[in-house]
C-alpha cells in the first residue's frame, strides 16, 4: 500500500504550479467585438488599440473599449468632510 502514496503527493505538487495567480489576472482596456465572439463584451485581451484593429483586419469584428476596464478606474465619490471643530 506504501507504494502508492507517492503518486497522488507527486500530483498534488505538480498542479501547484498550474493554479493562476493574482499576477497573471489584469484587464486590458480594449475588446474587439463582432460575429464571431459569443461574449457581448468580446475577446479584451489587447492592450492598445493598434493591437485590436490588427486583430480585426479581414473579419467582421470591430474594436471598442472594455466597459469592465473603464469602470474600474472612475473614482468613488466621497462625502465632503467638515472641518474639525465645526458642527
Amino acid at each position: 500500500m506504501r507504494c502508492f502514496l507517492p503518486i497522488p503527493i507527486a500530483f498534488v505538487a505538480a498542479s501547484i504550479g498550474l493554479q493562476p495567480t493574482p499576477v497573471q489576472a489584469r484587464d486590458y482596456p480594449f475588446c474587439i467585438k463582432g460575429d464571431n465572439y459569443e461574449s457581448p463584451v468580446g475577446d479584451c485581451s489587447f492592450d492598445t488599440y493598434q493591437q485590436c484593429l490588427e486583430a480585426a483586419f479581414g473579419r467582421h469584428a470591430f474594436c471598442d473599449r472594455n466597459p469592465f476596464f473603464a469602470a474600474a478606474r472612475r473614482p468613488v465619490p466621497t462625502a465632503p468632510k467638515k472641518p474639525v471643530g465645526q458642527r
